[in-house]
């Protein structure tokens, strides 16, 4: 690359503090672990959330859900906790800390799969705003609602992480206008249910057994996603809120997205005797929840786009040496999002969903041990976190080996080995994951993770210290 164009590059970089190939400098880690937080909080606050829990509860029983909705907030917490410490304090998202551990080739497919996840939820999460404005507005195409509000989210996501904070920020109290207006209307309605609302259990479902297995199985979908997209955003966190900024930016939206959000939807499906929020917020709140279901669609497509942009231009970085920017992977991302609505094939991803489940889950187990137990308890491989390719291996076997048991996870996830390992795939591949890293790990040696001496890390980037 010459000159010329690196600084180019650089500049574009610094215009919108994208960062999207490199650690995020310590003069511009300067954002608040309030801030950062609460543009987390636009992923939390999705009504995809309220449709789990509705249909865990309505499907499985209330208490099989609550049970389920515990045991995510537990295990997505824990790793988001640890993940966004890891990026606080090395200034980079899972793209980046991906690359030794799992070599930069090796770390790129793992970006490419991140990418494809994200603009696969833009594209459900847009599908479920199109759904509720086209059942309020039947008279506008929705091919045309697609067209609309998937374009809206890339201007939205043009200046970064600033924008992001601002967007989020003055947003999230009309959100929760709108959310206690749909809870006291709910609650005024009488419920098509008779007793408690947690003892909701449909005929021939106990609490525990198959039925808790079941909505354990769904939780895992989302599990890893939720724990690895805090790094985004806890890459930009101040040196000084390290400590609770990491809590905050890693467990505390899974406790409301999980807890607050998947509680209500558990709630309001056993009173409401409906499923899709798409439905019962509309019926609720008229054109109130026409406009509640934008708010919090365009809340959780941003982050969306935002995260996708971000795997895209390190997948291409890495594999082609392809540095278009950040905003131009937006418009990519956003135009792949809106093909899949309008083409009507999301219906038909449900396996692609399911590997990505598995995989994400599995991935944010290795990303953890690698941390934790290799580079902190054994002292093997380097202290710090490398993202420049030229010290790089295109491939560490410590993290890619470690990966093949997604597939074999998705195999059973899929039904093919019994129900209890459907339920559970996600959940032993990534122990397995975690236990092949060790071992990988200790039989290597630590060789594969950078090609130089490493010696040239500020302190304040030393994961080990």
């Amino acid at each position: 690359m010459g000159t010329g164009q690196t600084r180019d590059l650089s500049v574009k970089e610094k215009m919108t503090d994208d960062y999207s190939y490199d650690k995020v400098p310590i003069e511009k880690r300067n954002m608040g672990w309030f801030s950062i937080t609460n543009i987390t909080f636009g992923i939390a606050t999705a009504i995809f959330y309220f449709q789990m829990g509705s249909v865990m509860a309505l499907q499985f029983g209330a208490v099989n859900a609550i049970i389920s909705a515990v045991y995510a907030i537990v295990v997505a917490g824990i790793l988001g906790t640890i993940i966004a410490y890891l990026s606080a304090k090395s200034g980079m998202n899972v793209n980046l800390l991906s690359r030794g551990g799992f070599g930069y080739i090796g770390a790129s497919l793992t970006s490419f799969i991140y990418a494809s996840n994200f603009i696969m939820y833009c594209a459900f999460e847009g599908m479920i705003l199109v759904a509720a404005i086209h059942a309020f507005f039947p008279f506008i195409p929705v091919w045309l609602l697609i067209i609309i509000f998937g374009s809206v989210v890339i201007p939205l996501n043009w200046f970064g992480i600033k924008q992001l904070d601002k967007l989020q920020k003055w947003s999230l109290p009309i959100f929760g206008v709108f959310l206690i207006t749909t809870i006291t209307v709910a609650f005024n309605r009488t419920s098509l249910y008779d007793g408690s609302f947690w003892t909701y259990m449909p005929e021939g479902v106990q609490a525990g057994g198959t039925a808790l297995l079941l909505c354990i199985g769904m939780q895992h979908g989302i599990m890893g996603l939720t724990a690895l997209l805090a790094s985004d955003y806890a890459r930009f966190l101040k040196p000084k809120d390290i400590k609770i900024g990491s809590f905050m930016i890693g467990f505390i939206p899974q406790v409301f997205c999980f807890g607050v959000m998947g509680g209500l939807g558990i709630w309001f499906g056993v009173r409401l005797g409906e499923s899709n929020p798409g439905v019962y917020i509309v019926s609720l709140l008229g054109l109130g929840g026409v406009l509640f279901t934008l708010l919090t669609q365009i809340r959780i497509n941003i982050t969306n786009i935002y995260s996708a942009s971000l795997s895209l231009s390190n997948f291409f970085e890495n594999a082609f040496k392809f540095k278009p920017g950040r905003r131009f992977w937006i418009v990519v991302a956003g135009v792949i999002s809106m093909a899949l609505m309008l083409g009507g094939i999301l219906d038909h991803l449900d396996t692609a969903m399911t590997f990505q489940g598995v995989f994400l889950l599995t991935w944010a187990a290795i990303l953890v041990t690698d941390s934790l137990v290799v580079k902190k308890i054994l002292k093997i491989g380097p202290g710090n976190y490398e993202a420049r390719q030229e010290n790089l291996y295109k491939w560490n076997p410590v993290g890619v080996i470690p990966l093949i048991p997604s597939v074999l996870g998705t195999i059973a996830a899929l039904g093919y080995m019994g129900l209890f390992l459907q339920s559970t795939a996600a959940f032993f591949a990534a122990i397995l994951a975690s236990i092949l890293t060790v071992v990988l790990a200790a039989l290597t040696n630590g060789k594969y993770y950078s090609i130089s001496k490493a010696g040239d890390i500020p302190e304040e980037d030393n994961i080990a210290s």
